[in-house]
């Protein structure tokens, strides 16, 4: 039985920064959403629909919804979206909206990316096969090797897309989880050397990977072509300094600064409100992970403790990962900041994934 009203700390913080976004895409959208729909309020509109309202009334029900019986279905939710992954090619579903990935299934009018949907159902069925194996996961027959086995089926399929930015994530999930679980360290760093050697045969094979890792290095070498987009965000950071522009007022969105709504909001937010409120929201953003890691030590059982543990090392590893990228720190992946980027499919599954530990933290 639930027996307390979920961590009050923890929903403040999720819906702070779900408001903190919506303000930060209203702005930096504006001057896109005029361009390409006459509408200013075209992106803020659709993600308050298809984004922050559905999201909300996932929170809720997965907040009522007893964790415990995820367990029954996990497997089948994962076949599901397997099953998802693998539309993204059926011609006349998948599609690409014009980029060189397949991450889009579109039904009329109505398009979402199973990717982010993959997210939550494959670490849901990891938890409950990590509760199951906790005494076998030392050896590498019964820990390692099924293990592979299930992040390999769905590494495949990111890869065809390809979308190594989502992949990276998932893969730390994975990674996270498996060692909270008390998987094997030896066989985790093998693992990681082993993912790094993928990571530089990846780079080398595709022409557009090799040419954003060397901008990465380099980014003074082609400012006007592969090293636009980094040199762009980190004038606009540049730029805001320690108070900002002010709300409204960066430069940089008005079409010199590439996926403005997207992975680079960041930098927009950077140059607007400047050093101070840009730290403020990294460390309310800290905060609500330790407060996530808090619910997680505090699970009444295993199954409730590998999924907090797995949702909050997406939140931020993917926040760490996009920040990270827009700085230069690391090289470009595409990835989007939760809960400020736009995306439906992405803010309605990470509400999703908050209003499950809520549901933990009620245990």
């Amino acid at each position: 039985m639930l027996s307390k009203p979920s961590d009050k700390s923890f929903l403040f913080f999720v819906l702070g920064m779900t408001i903190f976004g919506l303000a930060i895409l209203a702005s930096a959208s504006s001057p896109l959403g005029y361009e390409r729909f006459a509408d200013s309020y075209y992106y803020l509109k659709h993600q308050l629909t298809l984004g922050v309202l559905p999201g909300i009334v996932a929170m809720l029900i997965f907040a009522k919804i007893p964790y415990q019986s995820y367990r029954k279905y996990a497997t089948a939710m994962l076949a599901v979206s397997i099953g998802l992954l693998i539309l993204v090619f059926v011609p006349g579903i998948g599609t690409d909206f014009g980029t060189f990935a397949h991450s889009w299934v579109q039904f009329g009018s109505y398009s979402f990316q199973p990717a982010e949907i993959a997210k939550l159902t494959f670490l849901i069925y990891l938890a409950a096969w990590l509760e199951q194996r906790s005494d076998d996961l030392k050896t590498w027959e019964t820990g390692l090797l099924p293990f592979l086995a299930a992040l390999g089926i769905i590494s495949i399929l990111m890869l065809l897309q390809p979308d190594l930015g989502t992949l990276s994530i998932i893969v730390a999930i994975a990674f996270i989880m498996y060692f909270v679980a008390g998987g094997n360290v030896t066989h985790l760093i093998g693992l990681g050397v082993m993912a790094f050697g993928a990571f530089i045969v990846s780079i080398k094979m595709s022409p557009y990977r090799f040419e954003r890792f060397t901008t990465f290095l380099h980014p003074e070498l082609d400012p006007r072509g592969i090293g636009y987009q980094i040199n762009q965000a980190l004038l606009a950071i540049g730029s805001g300094g320690f108070f900002g522009r002010g709300y409204g007022h960066s430069l940089q969105k008005f079409q010199y600064l590439p996926e403005v709504v997207g992975d680079s909001i960041f930098a927009v937010m950077s140059e607007e409100l400047g050093f101070i409120f840009t730290a403020a929201f990294v460390i309310l953003f800290l905060l609500m992970l330790l407060r996530g890691i808090k619910i997680a030590e505090n699970s009444t059982d295993n199954f409730g403790k590998y999924l907090v543990i797995g949702i909050i090392a997406w939140f931020g590893v993917q926040a760490f990962v996009n920040i990270g990228a827009i700085v230069g720190l690391m090289p470009l992946t595409g990835v989007p900041l939760p809960f400020l980027s736009y995306g439906g499919t992405a803010l309605t599954v990470s509400l999703a994934a908050a209003g499950i530990v809520m549901n933990v933290s009620r245990k």
